[in-house]
């Protein structure tokens, strides 16, 4: 069973008991536009207590707001089907701009008006295959028009994160804004600050990861958003302009931490680590993002670099990465291509036995010579992998050899080497 077929049972189930039930949403302007949504959402006037004798397994993650999740059966991928399920309401204030402090439930009418944007506002009957909508969402979604429903200041004043999710919004579907949405937005631009940066950092990874990103970037800041989102960015003058061609320049696929240290390349580490910790980044993005920012331009003069240490950026897990943050910084300013397509010659051509051969020399073997474990190990080590990299201690006589040789031109423990 699909996604699809689980969110149709479940409004047909809806009516079949008496109620109404139409898909809301996203999910409807997904199915509009022709794309697969990633999920569907329902909405109905059954009230929570309601749905408990027609959906045995539910969790009512949310049901003082009247939502309930309904859980099917294994889809087509093997993982469980989920759909929410939510009454129709009406909202009163939003005192932490981000959730109703009370909820009325109502009709369809007026759950549509509480929602963001007009083309998020519509609701669908997939038994009679009908289309509901109170907001003008079709007409607007026909003229690529992105616009809040109603007031948009209301709008932004309900949940601070809808300023940026019209970024998200205006980028993946290519929709121009409208007007009043847009000066709404910008004038309240600096009240994001209230919402919670992992909230933040999840538009971010949607907006980023789109293959519209440039846009997206354009509109981020146009929309006042910089400031009061990444401070450290604006002052950077001049290098806006760079930073958005690079983000062109990345093309259609990139991921998230390659899109954002595309962004962030005008920073120094420490301050871009600052910045996903504020975020609440994962740890494997922050160290992807600082990695790729650090090593910016590490490979610009890759064919002179020596042997050991271009192989050993070149079998780093996040090369890939790192060579188109470099194609794109180069086509964004306008420099060589050289030592990106250098890079990347080597790596189709040399094989990876070369690139990247086993140790030829480990700390059992150096224990088996009779040194003692200690901080002495690393320096060795390093330096015969170095000189296997190099191709001058490729077996183990000679790794041994050259331990040996730096052994005995190392000073003893107790001298200070000289100054």
């Amino acid at each position: 069973m699909t996604d699809r077929e689980f969110a149709l049972d479940v409004v047909r189930k809806l009516q079949q008991a008496g109620f109404t039930a139409l898909w809301a949403g996203g999910c409807v302007r997904d199915e509009l536009l022709g794309l697969v949504p990633a999920d569907y959402d329902i909405a109905t006037s059954a009230r929570p207590e309601q749905l408990r004798p027609l959906f045995k397994r539910r969790n009512e993650i949310g049901a003082s707001f009247g939502v309930v999740q309904v859980l099917g059966p294994r889809g087509d991928d093997g993982e469980w089907l989920t759909v929410e399920v939510a009454t129709f309401r009406s909202d009163g204030t939003y005192t932490d701009g981000r959730r109703p402090d009370t909820i009325v439930f109502s009709s369809p009418e007026e759950d549509a008006k509480r929602r963001d944007f007009t083309i998020n506002g519509m609701f669908f009957d997939p038994v009679s295959e009908k289309l509901t909508d109170f907001v003008g969402g079709r007409a607007d979604l026909d003229a690529k028009i992105l616009r809040a429903i109603g007031n948009p200041a209301e709008r932004f004043t309900e949940d601070k994160l809808r300023i940026l999710r019209a970024v998200r919004m205006a980028t993946r579907f290519g929709l121009s804004i409208d007007i009043d949405t847009f000066n709404a937005a910008r004038r309240m631009a600096g009240e994001i600050r209230v919402v919670s940066p992992e909230r933040i950092a999840e538009e971010f990874r949607k907006l980023l990861a789109h293959p519209n990103r440039g846009r997206g970037v354009e509109l981020f800041s146009e929309f006042e958003l910089v400031e009061p989102i990444l401070p450290e960015l604006s002052a950077v003058g001049e290098a806006w302009e760079r930073t958005v061609r690079a983000v062109h320049a990345l093309g259609e696929r990139s991921s998230f931490p390659l899109a954002f240290a595309a962004l962030l390349h005008t920073l120094d580490r420490p301050t871009v680590e600052n910045i996903a910790d504020r975020l609440r980044l994962s740890n494997t993005e922050k160290t992807r993002i600082a990695f790729l920012v650090e090593k910016q331009e590490y490979l610009a003069d890759a064919p002179r670099l020596r042997l050991s240490h271009l192989k050993t950026i070149l079998v780093h897990p996040g090369i890939g990465e790192l060579l188109a943050l470099h194609r794109a910084l180069a086509l964004a300013g306008e420099k060589s291509l050289v030592g990106v397509e250098f890079c990347e010659r080597t790596l189709r051509e040399m094989p990876p036995e070369e690139l990247n051969p086993p140790l030829v020399l480990t700390g059992e073997d150096l224990i088996a010579l009779g040194l003692t474990p200690g901080p002495e190990f690393k320096r060795l080590l390093d330096a015969v992998r170095s000189a296997q990299l190099e191709g001058q201690a490729t077996t183990k006589p000679q790794a041994i050899a050259l331990v040996q040789s730096l052994r005995s031109a190392a000073p003893p423990a107790s001298e200070t080497p000289p100054a």
